[in-house]
């Protein structure tokens, strides 16, 4: 609903704004997109291969389109992602639902390759938002980045808003949350805040633990790392 909802609102703004999904608009949110641009919504059916080829030739023809795919069916389309977007050198937004374990969908529905493939893509950009408000800034990054921008989220509900993080950040650039002086928490996206909630357990127990939002799986933040390192104590990652 949030992703739907800042689509729109980015669309309203910018005309080029396309989106296609692969015969999920209600899986992904687009139902209202689709209401409100009907000449700029694209369902191509149960075809996520041709709904990424598509994407890389509406970006040539001066489009920015957003792709809007659980994670788990993005495996079938990995070769048009490689070949019609990376390799011509075309952009794209890769919206991908259910990334992660998606607990009642099943286990033909987790979305947990989808870092492994991505990270070997040239040029290509895996994000996480924690929140609606880094959501939002990661679908501007997107929008203005070059090749394939892919952007990972769970399914279910937001688990937590943070008003206190900053809304404007850089490809690439993470933050930190709470410093620790036993160990750090290295993550992103909705496992921030079980990152936090384990930082909290761990502090009743005397462990002062760290928890450093990376945002983003490629690329990655490694001044952040640098500093992490620095402390010489354990580093952990949580990742879904």
């Amino acid at each position: 609903k949030i992703f739907s909802e800042i689509v729109t609102r980015l669309a309203e703004k910018d005309p080029r704004i396309v989106a296609i999904t692969a015969s999920m608009p209600s899986g992904t949110g687009l139902v209202e997109f689709q209401k409100k641009f009907p000449d700029r919504f694209f369902d191509v059916g149960i075809a996520e291969q041709h709904a990424i080829a598509f994407a890389g030739a509406l970006s040539k023809g001066g489009r920015n389109p957003i792709c809007a795919i659980y994670s788990t069916f993005i495996q079938r389309a990995v070769d048009q992602l490689i070949h019609d977007v990376a390799l011509q050198e075309q952009s794209i937004i890769l919206a991908m639902d259910r990334a992660g374990v998606v607990g009642e969908d099943g286990p033909t529905h987790h979305g947990v390759f989808d870092m492994s493939f991505l990270r070997a893509i040239p040029g290509s950009v895996i994000a996480s938002p924690k929140d609606t408000k880094e959501m939002s800034r990661m679908l501007e990054l997107g929008l203005e980045a070059k090749g394939v921008f892919a952007l990972r989220y769970p399914r279910g509900k937001v688990p937590q808003e943070f008003p206190e993080s900053s809304s404007h950040f850089e490809v690439g650039e993470g933050e930190i949350l709470k410093e620790g002086e036993d160990l750090t928490i290295l993550t992103s996206g909705a496992l921030v805040s079980n990152a936090l909630k384990a930082a909290a357990k761990l502090e009743k127990e005397g462990i002062s633990a760290g928890v450093y939002n990376m945002r983003f799986a490629k690329p990655i933040d490694k001044n952040l790392l640098q500093i992490a390192a620095s402390k010489k104590h354990p580093l952990i990652t949580l990742e879904d």
